[in-house]
């Protein structure tokens, strides 16, 4: 595996940097000498070492850069003194995150509430076997629907509150239109996050939460056996969650492609099941991206089961050259959400797409208007007038 010799440069006059950073994905991914080489000449670049730590925690990929060039003596003394602090300092709040997962999940156990980390540590613990390299955010933890009520309040047991504050009728509608509750706590604000759904519901990908917690595997994580979703789940999840954003974190591309890695993978149930729920494209264009950006090439059963359609390949042609951006994509912007349409193949999915964009209300909608509890089902209008002002600003 290595960089393919036509790849897009980055925005915003960046293009050494993004050379880089996709170059030290690759050396980690590959570990071959060509894949050295190749990182060596993109350090022998004029380099703007202050914009290229800013763009690498931006992607996500400080502990990636550094162990990947901790050993070539081509970089700076000094911009290398500063990735070690910064690798150091995402070490200790990956520790300490840790130390707050497994807190947290010995108190849901005694309390019989099954839950599934994903993403941050179980993710960097299932695809890297090493969970100082992913750059540390948040705790993420998948829910059923009907537990939250017991998680907000065991939670608030071990110090966890709400971030979001609503009233009885808003929880209910959040917890049929959201699809997840952050909390704070004194260590720090958002810290947790609880999800009940992959997606809002107005993207219109209604995925069985209840079936993928019974595929659920066993990982262990800091020395704590926990569930987490399958590696199927996982490159469903992983995909959808790179194309709500736009694949716009080099990060996400790196997770996909280190699970692209895994020999068992079952492409068939991947593919039935992306065409029941109509993702088959964002698949599609996510394993286009990671093979043009980080080389990595599709596994014989995705190319035989989701080979790209030229749909797919139009729209990864348009989205490759923004990936390398500094400033993350406008999601409330018109040209969003015509790009998100044109991510499903099915006319039925841009539809229902369209329809619960417009008309399903959330925490904005209740907060720039206080209607009385008989008159709730109006926040459907003022949804549309909102939407339809702030498209209008675009």
């Amino acid at each position: 595996m290595g960089l393919p010799e036509t790849t897009p440069a980055a925005p915003n006059s960046l293009e050494s940097e993004w050379s880089l950073l996709r170059a030290a994905v690759c050396q980690k991914l590959d570990r071959s000498d060509s894949s050295q080489n190749i990182l060596r000449k993109s350090l022998q670049r004029p380099l703007n070492w202050e914009s290229l730590l800013q763009l690498a925690e931006h992607q996500g990929i400080v502990p990636i850069l550094y162990q990947s060039v901790s050993s070539i003596s081509e970089v700076p003394s000094a911009s290398m003194a500063l990735l070690k602090q910064r690798y150091e300092t995402n070490l200790h709040r990956t520790l300490f995150l840790a130390r707050e997962l497994i807190r947290i999940l010995d108190h849901f156990d005694a309390l019989g509430i099954g839950v599934l980390p994903y993403k941050g540590l179980a993710l960097a613990e299932t695809l890297y076997g090493d969970i100082a390299l992913r750059q540390a955010g948040d705790i993420d933890l998948l829910v059923r629907s009907r537990d939250l009520s017991r998680i907000k309040a065991a939670l608030s047991e071990v110090g966890y509150s709400p971030h979001l504050l609503l009233n009885e009728a808003e929880e209910r509608a959040y917890l049929a239109s959201g699809y997840e509750c952050a909390f704070d706590s004194d260590l720090g604000r958002n810290l947790l996050e609880v999800q009940w759904a992959l997606q809002p519901r107005f993207y219109a990908v209604d995925f069985d939460m209840e079936a993928m917690f019974r595929r659920a595997i066993t990982v262990r994580v800091a020395g704590r056996n926990m569930k987490t979703p399958s590696p199927e789940d996982l490159f469903l999840i992983l995909s959808l969650h790179a194309a709500k954003h736009v694949w716009g974190r080099l990060i996400w591309l790196c997770d996909i492609a280190q699970l692209l890695k895994l020999p068992a993978l079952d492409w068939n149930w991947i593919a039935e099941t992306a065409q029941s729920l109509g993702i088959v494209r964002i698949l599609q264009v996510t394993l286009v991206l990671v093979t043009r950006l980080l080389g990595t090439a599709t596994p014989a059963g995705a190319e035989k089961s989701l080979s790209a359609d030229s749909a797919a390949l139009t729209l990864a042609d348009e989205i490759a050259p923004q990936l390398g951006r500094a400033t993350p994509h406008n999601v409330e912007s018109l040209s969003y959400f015509r790009l998100m349409m044109r991510l499903r193949e099915r006319r039925a999915d841009r539809a229902r797409f369209l329809q619960r964009l417009a008309f399903t209300p959330g925490p904005g909608e209740w907060k720039s208007v206080r209607l009385p509890a008989p008159l709730f089902p109006l926040y459907r209008l003022v949804r549309l007038w909102r939407l339809v002002a702030r498209l209008a600003k675009t």
